[in-house]
């Protein structure tokens, strides 16, 4: 008897004996043989007709609703790179951006075309900068930037690891090309208060940037990158750098600065009071200044509610191209 439950006999001396095996179960056989019961659609002309208009009828009205959504955000965007520059330096912006000795103030005035409720968001846009760059996304320390001194190990931030042979807190090129332009915005008389509170993720400020980890020996070289840090701020609520580290996919980019508490009425005038410091010249970059109000969808973008319409009426053509050719062909 074979262990198996099976049985073997010997025909003969010298032949090999035959084994009998156990019989297999119905259900078993069934599900070897893809016998069991399934849901099999057959996709008749008339469902897939139905099904595509179906789609359409659904897609339209969505895309609808969010190009509606869309165009209700009230939004000013203002190129300011190329018009803050004296007219002397327009030939070599380089050399005026890189002279300390020149004033780098400006100011712009801006129109208020629409009602704008707040909060106003305030957002910095920079286009043809590559913060996706694999070596700029690596010159960073995590480690260091939740541990402070206490961790050493900050190699990957090179080439700004360290100066005059001590750490730089927070190291790497990413921190050392920080943003460094800002704003001040009046209206009439008045000054609006920029609020920059809680303008960075929460599981950022929490969990990424180390509460008793405070800049140190940062932008401390004859030659600067960008902005200075105050050094008796822990990193956790210095949320203009928070902002920057996480760094950007595309190489045009919008970075929030802060938000306005104030509702701007239409044909108001907001005067921009701008320092112009951020090198942007050295690689034909653009700086742009961008106020924006905000919906349930979030800021200005058309292209999902142009998406849905798109799919919605290209599924609506292909049913009555399938209903044609059924009607002429029919099955």
């Amino acid at each position: 008897m074979d262990v198996d439950g099976g049985s073997t006999s010997a025909v003969g001396i010298g032949e090999q004996p035959i084994r009998v095996l156990p019989r297999r179960s119905k259900a078993l056989d069934e599900f070897c043989q893809q016998n069991l019961p399934a849901c099999k659609p057959v996709l008749t002309p008339a469902w897939v007709i139905t099904i595509f208009l179906l789609t359409g009828v659904v897609f339209i009205p969505v895309g609808l609703v969010s190009l509606q959504a869309s165009h209700s955000v009230v939004e000013i965007v203002d190129r300011y790179d190329t018009e803050c520059i004296p007219e002397e330096f327009k030939s070599n912006k380089l050399a005026y951006i890189k002279d300390g000795s020149i004033p780098k103030n400006c100011s712009r005035f801006l129109k208020v075309h629409k009602h704008m409720k707040a909060p106003i968001y305030i957002y910095y846009e920079l286009d043809n900068y590559y913060q996706n760059h694999r070596r700029y996304v690596k010159s960073r320390s995590d480690q260091q930037l939740l541990h402070g001194l206490k961790y050493n190990a900050t190699s990957s931030c090179k080439p700004e690891e360290s100066r005059n042979g001590l750490p730089i807190v927070p190291c790497g090129l990413i921190a050392w090309s920080l943003f460094n332009d800002t704003y001040t915005f009046i209206r009439g008389t008045l000054e609006l208060k920029v609020n920059k509170k809680n303008i960075a993720w929460k599981s950022d400020r929490d969990h990424k940037f180390g509460k008793q980890v405070y800049p140190f020996n940062f932008q401390n070289g004859t030659f600067l990158g960008g902005g200075r840090l105050d050094l008796s701020i822990p990193l956790s609520d210095q949320e203009d750098l928070i902002v920057w580290m996480r760094t950007a996919a595309l190489p045009r980019f919008r970075k929030l600065y802060g938000k306005i508490e104030e509702d701007l009425d239409e044909d108001d005038v907001v005067v921009v009071h701008l320092m112009n410091n951020y090198n942007t010249y050295s690689f034909g970059g653009k700086k742009k200044l961008v106020l924006s109000t905000s919906n349930w969808s979030g800021g200005k973008n058309d292209f999902l509610g142009m998406a849905y319409i798109f799919v919605g009426s290209s599924c609506i053509f292909l049913s009555f191209v399938f209903l044609l050719l059924h009607v002429k062909n029919p099955r």
